[in-house]
């Protein structure tokens, strides 16, 4: 769908309201007022090749190999990939399968590093200069950082600023909304590095060709929006700090330019076909980092909270850190969690296994009880529409969670199932305690796996033709090289017998004269 151009500024000054959202409560109190701290390196570290959207990395180190801080051990495969990057220097011990941060459990290609205590750096990207350099060079820095959207999404953030080729953007804003209950991680890191993040988003703002920037943050980080205030130019762009309501899910990218605009994204449509490009500001330090020190994406700040939790914390921890070795430096569990998620409450993925390693999106290990939980049974839907108010998309979810228990996916995906952001305000309102969401979630994946099976189906068909048609030109070919060669033969036969005509004939006409004599 094409979408025109913003005809003119909207008004800095003016919020809009979305539709939908819920006001769960916050409960960042245990981990807010905690700084930011760097947690020993781990005995082991495993690095997933799969932390971002698109094509997993392809590993380029084999057992056995030594490798240095920084150094590239996974290289992107094809436009929408990621590199990666060893966390520290070490041995690889092993390249293969491991569980993945996934509900699902599955292996995942995975490199596992023995750490040797030294933290030892290898060559280390170039500098730049981000006032001189091209927006094509701190693009390409950032792919080669491997740096991905840190806020949970982990698109590919160099995709995103090359975006300036084909949109004509105006704004890019950085959403340091936080909204998820718990994670605060965002809200230290702008506390403690603003400065950073600024200049981040100032590099950026170079990289798309955009004039303005927004840094939008939810009303309930006071100490967040007065530290980002005092850097209100980056890199020589004017930068305004836009305090939004504490509302769920304010971070979610389309809503918050909704919020910030007043206008609406259409239905799988990207912001950047506004004019607006919105990038995470942990994403913003990660490029600062990047461009200014040629540090490659290899660690990052998590939240450990939960009432399970002995000591909540910051923690700046190395990519491919086991969640356990976390939950360990964070004085261990009190008691058994009821429920131990990688990331937020309402977006976060169950964690099965302890074992698994954080990866670039993961912003926080909640370890939560039976009463912060509060899981009550399973009743059958009601009809109060409760989920239809709160839903931010304009969907139905129980119509969907109904098309999807009866199997009919091609009815769910007719009135909005793709269109869902999995947020799950609806599962948080339903007094009937539905799994919409996930019911939702399933249902998503298996219509994926659907698809992927009649794409792979309709290439093997489609390669089944090539090949019987490149089997029937090459039977072709050689029946007409068979043609041919008979035809050369008979020409050939056919001057051989004329040949030998001619000598007969003239051998008898010799034969004659001396007869005559």
């Amino acid at each position: 769908m094409s979408i025109l151009p913003f005809a003119g500024r909207f008004d800095p000054a003016r919020l809009f309201a979305f539709k939908g959202g819920v006001h769960p409560e916050t409960r960042k109190f245990l981990s807010a007022e905690c700084e930011i701290e760097d947690m020993p390196i781990p005995a082991l570290i495993r690095v997933p090749l799969q932390q971002h959207i698109g094509v997993e990395a392809e590993a380029i180190v084999e057992r056995g190999d030594t490798v240095l801080k920084g150094q590239l051990i996974g290289k992107a495969r094809g436009p929408v990939s990621a590199n990666i990057h060893a966390p520290t220097s070490g041995q690889v011990i092993a390249v293969g399968h491991f569980t993945a941060p996934h509900p699902s459990g599955l292996p995942v290609p995975t490199i596992t590093i023995r750490p040797d205590g030294r933290d030892e750096w290898g060559p280390r990207l170039p500098r730049l200069h981000p006032e001189s350099a091209a927006p094509e060079q701190i693009a390409a820095q950032v792919a080669e950082a491997g740096i991905v959207g840190m806020g949970g999404a982990t698109f590919p953030a160099s995709v995103k600023l090359n975006l300036r080729a084909k949109y004509d953007l105006h704004t890019l804003v950085i959403n340091a909304a936080e909204c998820e209950p718990y994670l605060t991680c965002d809200d230290r890191l702008m506390r403690e590095r603003a400065e950073e993040i600024a200049d981040g988003a100032g590099i950026m703002a170079r990289a798309l060709g955009v004039k303005d920037i927004i840094v939008a943050i939810e009303a309930n980080k006071p100490q967040a929006i007065q530290a980002m205030q005092r850097h209100k130019i980056a890199l020589g762009y004017k930068m305004r700090i836009k305090t939004v309501p504490t509302q769920y899910p304010m971070g979610s990218e389309k809503h918050l330019v909704k919020t910030l605009t007043g206008r609406e994204t259409p239905a799988r449509a990207l912001t950047a076909e506004l004019g607006i490009v919105v990038h995470n500001a942990a994403t913003a330090h990660a490029v600062h980092l990047a461009v200014r020190y040629g540090e490659p994406s290899i660690s990052r700040v998590v939240t450990v909270s939960g009432r399970g939790v002995a000591r909540p914390a910051n923690v700046r921890a190395l990519i491919g850190t086991p969640v356990a070795d976390l939950i360990a430096h964070c004085g261990g569990l009190v008691e058994e969690p009821d429920r131990l998620l990688m990331g937020g409450p309402m977006m976060g993925q169950p964690i099965r296994n302890p074992r698994v390693p954080i990866v670039k999106g993961s912003g926080g290990i909640l370890a939560l009880t039976a009463e912060e939980t509060r899981e009550k049974d399973v009743m059958p839907c009601i009809r109060c529409g409760l989920c239809v108010q709160v839903c931010p998309m304009g969907l139905t979810p129980f119509e969907l969670n109904t098309r999807v228990e009866a199997g009919d996916l091609d009815g769910a995906a007719k009135v909005g199932l793709l269109d869902c952001i999995n947020c799950g305000c609806c599962s948080f309102t339903c007094p009937s305690n539905r799994p919409l969401v996930q019911t939702i979630q399933y249902a998503k994946g298996k219509l994926a796996e659907r698809d992927s099976r009649k794409h792979q189906q309709d290439q093997a068909k489609r390669l089944a033709e090539a090949r019987t048609a490149r089997l029937e030109a090459i039977a072709e070919a050689k029946r007409a090289a068979m043609a041919k060669r008979k035809a050369e033969m008979a020409a050939k036969k056919k001057r051989e017998a004329e040949a030998a005509q001619v000598v007969a004939e003239a051998v008898e006409a010799t034969s004659r004269k001396e007869a005559a004599k």
